[in-house]
């Protein structure tokens, strides 16, 4: 007994596959392929329409006798097969995808018609599916318009339906909002099972070789910008509502950040407080919840480095806060809340994605800018730029006031902010040579003068370039103490337009002059400070004498490498690709589901059981010849030593 349970023991894993691969062959196999429609029907796989007319009139033609009547659920099985198999439509989807979206219907008709004679079935238990789009038309892809798709760099989300699909007809409702949503973000087109090849090609395939839609139809299918074959599509698995699509396509393919919902207890401690100083708030108010629009999030992204976005769900007790905080008084309602103690800006009603576009671009920037590594080039505050005026204007001129985020700051900025706009107002006025000085009013009205503010803690090195003395520790760097003294200065840009003609030197410079020929910028910089009172008039005085002695004077053409503003946000998480990035709307149980179903489509691979076969009968060989050659030297000592006893034996008989 003993020697029979060690050999057992020893052939475990041989005999464990062995029964494995026999319980796969006998029992997992067969329940992956369960019978087809045409098993039903006595036929074999797919045969024509005229063959499966045949063999249900065979069938029915033994009905009319008593003993050929058959049971209720094996007529409602051939009858199922035969209304199935006999549309075109629902026969190709089925030969070719294995689509049966209709198959729930037998065990309905079973349930409702229990051991009831089949004379009460009512027939025909398929309906036909009936499309009406309306005057909605789709762009609508074909074997030869499928490949122009890729020309272009933009993403694109494909549907992929029947026209025998009663799913299908009930999504396309939903699918005329998804393609209004998408607009002006992603190409958006249909793609009917009829385009053999290309429907093949966008549907996945089983170890047996079968192509399938894992979910059924309809299917959502998304090529990723630049994606320009099956092997990169991704492919929408989660619950089909528009709001579901939209989120999975925004986030995962396209990358687009999510724009969260505030309340007026958490919009101002979350959201306002939490912004960049640098930034405009653009909040939205809504009566419906519903998310943002991929345009909207679109934007978001685009002008990340001028605005952050929030929404807020509007509720009619909460109109006095609203009106009180930001002279809201309905919803929807769009307010760009820019520098501090300025009124915002505040749009009423529904606006298209142009209108939207067009009012984010007017106020991405605060009334009175910040000088940040993002803005200094659309400023024309950069000595490695141009004026706002245009590339071929020689001279133009930058005024700064620097300083720490404080009230000394926002007095300043706001006294700045009073100054342009009172040449913004004389400017556009005939008179404005009369009221104001002339060469600041020019330069203001010819977009060489530009007014900006800069975080002189964020910026310290940029800010004591400019500012360096005793005394600039009280503007510039982090606070030593309690005082804040924010300076203004102006900068005057000037390029040598012969110079930028001459080629850079490319050779290779010799370890002796390496400083001497370091990089400047192009632009000369000259830096006057003012260090009067916070009248308006006397500084408005002081920018016009700056800017007429430099336009009208031969001052010095010096130039030097500017040290680099510092950006003042960290990277982006959707900057790191669409595909880091995973949508919510597919949720927990649906990813289990997911993957139990792939693990299902290899159960049904038929190589699974020969090679478990193949496995166990290695391993039995494996084991057989361990053990017989650990057996041959056991015997071979004992024949040794019973010679060596014997000849023990023989040479004390000679003795």
């Amino acid at each position: 007994m003993s020697s029979m349970a060690s050999k057992i023991k020893a052939y475990s894993v041989p005999l464990f596959l062995f029964s494995l691969s026999v319980f796969y062959q006998l029992v997992v196999l067969p329940r992956s392929f369960p019978a087809s429609h045409y098993d039903v029907l006595g036929i074999k796989r797919y045969s024509s329409v005229e063959e499966v007319k045949e063999a249900y009139d065979k069938l029915s033609s033994k009905w009319n006798s008593e003993a050929g009547i058959p049971a209720t659920s094996d007529f409602i099985k051939i009858q199922y097969a035969y209304e199935l198999l006999t549309n075109p439509l629902w026969k190709r989807d089925y030969d070719i995808f294995g689509i049966d979206e209709q198959a729930h219907i037998m065990d309905k008709i079973n349930l409702q018609h229990a051991g009831e004679s089949i004379s009460g079935i009512d027939l025909p238990l398929l309906e036909a599916t009936t499309f009406d789009l309306g005057f909605h038309t789709f762009n609508e892809f074909t074997s030869q318009e499928f490949a122009p798709m890729f020309d272009s760099s933009k993403p694109w989300l494909v549907l992929v339906y029947s026209l025998g699909s009663k799913k299908c007809a009930q999504f396309f409702s939903s699918w005329i909002d998804i393609t209004g949503l998408l607009d002006g973000v992603a190409g958006v087109g249909i793609l009917e099972l009829g385009e053999l090849q290309l429907a093949i090609s966008l549907a996945e395939r089983k170890p047996t070789g079968k192509f399938f839609f894992r979910n059924g139809l309809p299917s959502l299918v998304a090529f990723p910008s630049g994606c320009k074959a099956s092997a990169c599509l991704v492919r929408f698995e989660g619950d089909l509502s528009t709001d579901a699509v939209i989120d999975w396509f925004a986030t995962k393919v396209l990358g687009l950040p999510r724009i969260l919902y505030y309340s007026k207890e958490s919009l101002g401690q979350n959201f306002l407080a939490k912004s960049g100083p640098h930034k405009v708030k653009v909040i939205f108010f809504s009566k419906t919840g519903a998310r943002a629009t991929p345009f909207v999030r679109q934007t978001a992204k685009s002008y990340w480095a001028y605005t952050s976005f929030a929404f807020v769900l509007w509720r009619e007790e909460d109109f006095s806060v609203w009106w009180n905080a930001f002279e809201v008084e309905s919803a929807p309602a769009i307010v760009f809340v820019k520098d501090s103690g300025v009124k915002p800006v505040v749009v009423h009603g529904m606006v298209n994605n142009s209108e939207f576009l067009d009012l984010v671009e007017k106020n991405k920037q605060q009334e009175l800018p910040q000088l940040r590594s993002a803005t200094s080039m659309e400023l024309g505050c950069d000595a490695r730029g141009h004026s706002r005026a245009g590339n071929d204007t020689i001279s133009w001129y930058c005024v700064i006031l620097a300083g720490r985020l404080g009230p000394e700051l926002n007095k300043l900025r706001e006294i700045m902010r009073r100054i342009q706009e009172r040449l913004s107002i004389d400017s556009e006025s005939s008179e404005a040579d009369k009221e104001q000085p002339l060469a600041l009013t020019g330069a203001f009205k010819g977009k060489r003068l530009t007014f900006t503010w800069l975080d002189g803690e964020a910026q310290e090195k940029y800010c004591s370039y400019y500012l360096h003395s005793e005394t600039s520790y009280d503007t510039c760097g982090p606070r030593r103490d309690l005082i804040d003294v924010p300076k203004l200065f102006i900068v005057r840009y000037k390029r040598n337009a012969s110079e930028d003609d001459i080629k850079v030197d490319t050779k290779p410079k010799k370890i002796f002059n390496v400083f001497e020929d370091e990089d400047v910028d192009p632009a000369s910089q000259l830096v006057a400070r003012y260090n009067g009172s916070d009248e308006i008039s006397q500084i408005m005085l002081w920018m016009s004498e700056i800017i007429r002695d430099g336009d009208t004077r031969n001052l010095p053409f010096y130039r030097s490498k500017t040290p680099a503003l510092v950006p003042e946000d960290s990277e982006p998480i959707w900057s790191r690709g669409a595909q880091s990035i995973f949508s919510k709307s597919i949720g927990i149980k649906q990813r289990i589901y997911n993957n139990i179903s792939r693990i299902y489509d290899y159960l049904g691979d038929p190589r699974i059981g020969p090679i478990l076969l193949l496995g166990a009968l290695m391993s039995f060989g494996t084991i057989w010849l361990i053990r017989s050659q650990s057996t041959h030297p056991t015997q071979a000592s004992q024949l040794s030593q019973s010679n060596a006893k014997v000849s023990d034996d023989t040479k004390s008989v000679c003795m």
